[in-house]
């Protein structure tokens, strides 16, 4: 998906909205097969949400399996949601380019998210793909961000440096950067420096993120956010109901998504 084709969905259903598909076998209501509550949640939630996020940890923890309903799941999503393979990968060389391939052309996903922290040969590999994406890792909501991406180094936060060099290996049509929710009140200094480029933002929702304040100092002209819901969404409820609860909280993000959108 191009950036033009991901603006125009975005102003369409006037939505920020990606839906993480963290499915845990341990959470989802007892009788229903993972691929089946997949699409359960895709069903009651593609009207709102503008992109899907199956983070990867929780499909090849189940071995051939796994990748077997992260296949199926990627196919059911279809091309009319931007796909972001949730992987954090990050090596170099031959290694990364495989990793490209396996995400973008095996699988047809738009975007995989990267670690940055083996530099620029690990990053560029991810991005000499034609309407593919790299989604690099910049400031985390963790506790444990502090370890590293807070280090002075070069008379900038270490977060603030990575994202700038990042940014310069390719273009706003390419890479994205990820940033907490949790961290809302940085985006501003962030956009000071990455004023077009997209971010995606998880951390809105169970872990206590807030979305007005992430459209705050995150919005441009053309949107620039894709905000990510995992749990809020799938475990709306754990009962027969959780599709029907999971639209509605869906529901509920994309009107308040859209009052804070103006006329954008």
């Amino acid at each position: 998906m191009t950036r033009a084709e991901l603006v125009a969905q975005i102003r369409r259903k006037k939505s920020l909205l990606c839906v993480g598909l963290d499915t845990d076998v341990q959470k989802i209501p007892s009788g229903i097969s993972p691929l089946d509550f997949n699409k359960a949640i895709i069903d009651a939630t593609r009207d709102f949400a503008v992109a899907y996020k199956p983070n990867l940890a929780f499909y090849e923890c189940m071995g051939k399996a796994g990748w077997d309903l992260f296949e199926e799941t990627v196919n059911y999503i279809g091309k009319d949601h931007f796909i972001v393979a949730d992987a954090k990968r990050g090596d170099i060389g031959n290694t990364s380019t495989y990793y490209a391939k396996t995400f973008f052309e095996t699988y047809g996903c738009d975007s995989v998210t990267i670690a940055p922290y083996m530099g620029e040969d690990s990053v560029k590999p991810f991005i000499g793909f034609e309407g593919k994406w790299a989604i690099v890792l910049g400031l985390t909501s963790n506790a444990g961000s502090k370890d590293f991406q807070m280090l002075e180094t070069q008379g900038q936060k270490l977060y603030l440096n990575v994202i700038e060099k990042v940014a310069s290996w390719g273009t706003a049509d390419n890479v994205m950067f990820v940033v907490g929710a949790t961290k809302a009140d940085m985006i501003g200094e962030i956009r000071q420096i990455i004023p077009n480029h997209f971010l995606l933002v998880p951390g809105v929702g169970a872990q206590g993120g807030s979305l007005e304040e992430v459209m705050k100092h995150g919005l441009t002209s053309e949107g620039g956010l894709l905000i990510n819901a995992s749990r809020s969404i799938l475990y709306a409820s754990n009962g027969p109901d959780f599709a029907n609860a999971a639209r509605a909280e869906a529901q509920r993000m994309q009107a308040e998504m859209a009052s804070l959108m103006g006329n954008l």
